[in-house]
């Protein structure tokens, strides 16, 4: 049975209706954001988590692989901006791909490891390593600045040879990381929805059926979990770019089950989109309700339990549902099927 997301005729498409409504949306923000209460820097942080959590969703949605120490990638990807920047050179474009590749080659060493574990195996190493590369990042105080953190990183211009903007502004920045994010959105939504994607995707409902087809399961799960850290690694230096700073409270295990939740709330398990819902509601949720009451991680966890109880396909497949007026039951089927592939028994 097919339980990751339902192949429709936007599949073929680079950029989708839905993509182009999302960036005209997103493109407004910075005009209505300061008049309902909430700030412009949340704008900056929803498009960066979305990122990231997308890039999450490769491992966790597409392949079905439980990756509970993400977070790590994503601060070696800040870390690695920062460095970049202070050591070799102070070019947007190269720390961005330094970032990258940075977390990108963290990810294939740890892929190289894990990725002939299966189920709850391999969710506990990756949370080992996650811890791993967190202890480095906080002990090795002259290289990141320890606890502390890499301080005074800038936001360097985005030269594009012709004409350069600066990006030291946040309503810049936003712009910035919203044509960035419009990019991803259309690069993962093709690796999604490529005939990679489907063999990904294909592993995830059963490894040894795609191995007897002639698929060679262990490196597709490398190169899925390493372009995952790759891109979440991208993700990070934006990051460092919109604190002016890297800590290493990124990379810790209660960060990183921030984007796992994130991820399951959205609907990440039977929809593409699932991940960028997540992140807005939390991120949402952080500044609205954290405003009334320093408990407010209380109230998103009670959501979380309640979605993995009753809804775990998640609120964007119960919003996608309800569009195409159809059952929940199928959509919630499916979402219970992910979950027993994603946490059951296996080596």
């Amino acid at each position: 049975m097919i339980v990751g997301p339902k192949s429709s005729p936007d599949a073929a498409r680079l950029v989708t209706p839905t993509m182009l409504v999302l960036w005209l949306v997103l493109a407004t923000v910075p005009l209505w954001i300061t008049r309902i209460g909430l700030y412009p820097y949340l704008g900056i942080e929803i498009l960066i988590w979305s990122l990231y959590a997308l890039a999450f969703n490769l491992v966790l949605g597409t392949a079905g692989l439980p990756s509970f120490g993400h977070g790590a990638y994503f601060g070696i990807g800040a870390y690695a901006f920062g460095l970049c920047q202070f050591d070799i050179v102070a070019n947007l474009w190269i720390c961005l791909i330094a970032a990258a590749a940075a977390a990108g080659l963290a990810g294939v060493l740890v892929a190289l490891f894990i990725s002939h574990r299966r189920g709850i195996y391999y969710a506990f190493m990756t949370i080992a390593f996650g811890q791993i590369f967190w202890t480095l990042a906080i002990k090795s105080h002259r290289i990141t600045g320890g606890e502390d953190g890499l301080l005074k990183i800038k936001r360097l211009p985005a030269d594009f040879g012709l004409v350069s903007f600066d990006l030291n502004d946040n309503v810049a920045f936003y712009y910035f990381v919203l044509a960035v994010f419009a990019v991803g959105t259309a690069a993962l939504w093709r690796l999604v929805h490529s005939p990679y994607g489907r063999v990904v995707a294909a592993i995830r409902q059963s490894e040894v059926r795609a191995s007897h087809l002639g698929y060679n399961v262990w490196l597709y799960k490398v190169a899925i979990f390493a372009l995952s850290a790759a891109v979440s690694g991208f993700a990070g230096g934006l990051f460092a770019m919109a604190q002016l700073a890297a800590f290493p409270d990124v990379m810790s295990l209660h960060q990183s089950g921030y984007v796992v939740m994130m991820t399951l709330v959205g609907g990440g398990l039977v929809s593409f989109w699932g991940p960028v819902i997540g992140v807005f509601l939390f991120l949402t949720a952080r500044d609205v309700i954290g405003a009334l009451t320093n408990a407010w991680m209380l109230y998103f966890g009670l959501l979380f339990i309640a979605i993995v109880l009753f809804r775990p396909e998640g609120i964007a497949g119960a919003i996608s549902a309800a569009v195409q007026q159809h059952s929940l039951g199928a959509l919630r089927q499916r979402g219970t099927s992910a979950m027993r592939l994603l946490f059951g028994s296996g080596r």
